[in-house]
């Protein structure tokens, strides 16, 4: 974790900063209890479309998928929910 952390301090979220790709986060988090070293992120979507167009164009950014290439051999395992805001409380 100590190196993931590393790399998105100091490449990931500068080049997703500098290119505008931090418009739609919520949070990054990382896990404290339970399973250890975790890194959440958060999305927030108005809908399906908005969410395919920013991954594509992410995904299409040099910078960025450099930056994936030294992160992802870090990656265990991933899990990918799409949910939607309940009817009660804040949705950010």
């Amino acid at each position: 974790m100590q190196e993931v952390t590393k790399l998105y301090t100091d490449m990931g979220w500068p080049i997703m900063e500098e290119n505008g790709f931090g418009k739609y986060l919520v949070g990054y988090f990382i896990s404290d209890t339970g399973t250890l070293h975790q890194l959440l992120h958060i999305w927030k979507f108005e809908n399906d479309l908005e969410r395919r167009d920013y991954w594509k164009r992410l995904y299409g950014n040099e910078s960025f998928m450099e930056f994936a290439k030294q992160v992802r051999p870090h990656i265990l395992s991933q899990d990918v929910q799409l949910l939607t805001g309940a009817p009660w409380g804040p949705n950010p």
